[in-house]
């Protein structure tokens, strides 16, 4: 199967075809990677990945976003958007899925909060920090609102789809 992928802003075409269970070989432009996969959790997964070059074991963390899918691997963020379906977003004219809620895209633990319950905040606002394998991740405001409660405190562990801030939408 063909993707038309966007990883970071740049383009690619990803050819994906299963070889057996739980293994894959992909082929990147010209190079090939043969990918064999255990699922650990909702937002984990555990990979062999082999080339030409070398081999090697890598974990990956991957929560569902407003744009796309945010895929931690060895500490980085990649935001990776699927084209076609960005292609049939702007076509309907609206974007779906978009978040409601202000969660972790993976296991952290909550490193500040800049705001407190009753502060009023915008659109894209930092309401938390969070830090995962030495990487900190601002989590914003999905809109307008007033901050009704605060459900994590500073150093607390927190996981993906746990509520941390809620906040009550402007009308």
């Amino acid at each position: 199967m063909e993707y038309k992928l966007r990883v970071a802003q740049t383009d690619y075409s990803v050819e994906v075809e299963v070889n057996e269970d739980l293994r894959l070989n992909i082929m990147l432009g010209d190079k090939k990677y043969v990918v064999d996969y255990a699922v650990i959790s909702d937002c984990c997964i555990h990979m062999t990945v082999e080339n030409s070059i070398r081999s090697g074991n890598v974990n990956a963390f991957v929560a569902d976003g407003p744009d796309g899918k945010t895929v931690v691997i060895n500490g980085r963020s990649y935001m990776v958007q699927n084209l076609d379906s960005l292609t049939e977003v702007v076509q309907k004219g609206r974007r779906s899925g978009l978040p409601d809620k202000v969660t972790p895209p993976m296991p952290a633990v909550v490193v500040s909060i800049p705001v407190t319950k009753g502060d009023r905040v915008k659109k894209g606002q930092a309401v938390m920090v969070v830090s995962a394998m030495k990487m900190e991740t601002t989590l914003c405001a999905p809109f307008d609102g007033t901050v009704v409660k605060i459900n994590a405190g500073v150093n607390d562990k927190v996981a993906p789809g746990q509520i941390l801030v809620e906040i009550e939408k402007d009308e």
